[in-house]
């Protein structure tokens, strides 16, 4: 390994360049009339609070008009203080994820100290910008990125676009097809004051408006107890729910929905 290399994903680009998800299938043809066909995933909601931020998924990947899996994985811790989730393509996003995963792991050997969540975020968009080719032919990756800044001690969410340019975020965001919808619903859910679990049911709700008016997003499974995946990460680190956590909060806002379909209203004042 050469010395001083602390990107791990610029040493396997030197060494090993057709293992990079970007470059593997770069120029290929075959794909691209087929894109639709690839299994997608979405959606994705991100929501702060104080001290920390929740990330959540629906577990839904389409292919086509098909739904091609009902327990999809779509957020996943990218080290011991963030978490990453994705939307698009899923075999290349997931290659991503597990490419930034071994970035960061690499970058706090090889320095003997970690990133900051902002140098995180950078990594990330430097890898994003390496799929462009398979973007342009269909093969489209956007993650979400999200973890607690200990500088400053709250949670930060960076969002991204094919090309890699970062956002950073305040207070909330969404990406997938049903972000919009998403995203509307935290609109009015959202509050300053949140608690982590505020927070969470805030996720809930927005992925179950998604769901509503989105088809490619999956509502909760009620017969096969399938829910959202939820994550918090805090000063202590990163944290997915269990099911059993999940469960009684997930019943909650379905049985509210039995009474008042379309969700909390937001208050007026």
């Amino acid at each position: 390994m050469t010395a001083g290399t602390s990107s791990f994903s610029d040493f396997l680009g030197q060494y090993a360049p057709e293992m990079l998800p970007g470059r593997r299938l770069a120029g290929s043809t075959q794909y691209a009339d087929h894109s639709g066909l690839a299994p997608h995933g979405t959606t994705i909601v991100a929501v702060t609070f104080p001290g920390g931020v929740v990330m959540a998924g629906d577990r839904r990947a389409t292919a086509g008009n098909l739904i091609s899996q009902r327990d999809a994985e779509k957020v996943f811790q990218a080290d011991e203080y963030s978490a990453v989730g994705i939307a698009g393509t899923m075999g290349i996003a997931l290659e991503l994820v597990r490419l930034f995963q071994l970035e960061l792991e690499h970058y706090e050997k090889i320095e003997g100290t970690v990133l900051s969540l902002e140098g995180k975020a950078n990594r990330l968009a430097h890898m994003i910008r390496a799929n462009l080719g398979l973007a342009m032919q269909g093969l489209v990756a956007v993650p979400l990125f999200a973890g607690f800044d200990a500088g400053n001690e709250r949670g930060q969410i960076y969002s991204y676009d094919p090309t890699g340019a970062r956002s950073e975020e305040h207070e909330f965001y969404s990406v997938g097809s049903g972000s919009v919808f998403a995203r509307g619903a935290l609109k009015k859910l959202f509050r300053d004051d949140f608690s982590a679990e505020d927070a969470v049911v805030a996720c809930i709700q927005a992925l179950y408006d998604a769901a509503e008016d989105d088809s490619a997003t999956g509502g909760p499974d009620m017969y096969r107890r399938i829910f959202p995946i939820i994550t918090v990460v805090d000063e202590n680190g990163f944290d997915r729910y269990s099911d059993d956590t999940v469960s009684p909060l997930v019943d909650r806002v379905v049985s509210a929905r039995s009474g008042r379909p379309d969700g909390p209203q937001a208050p007026l004042s």
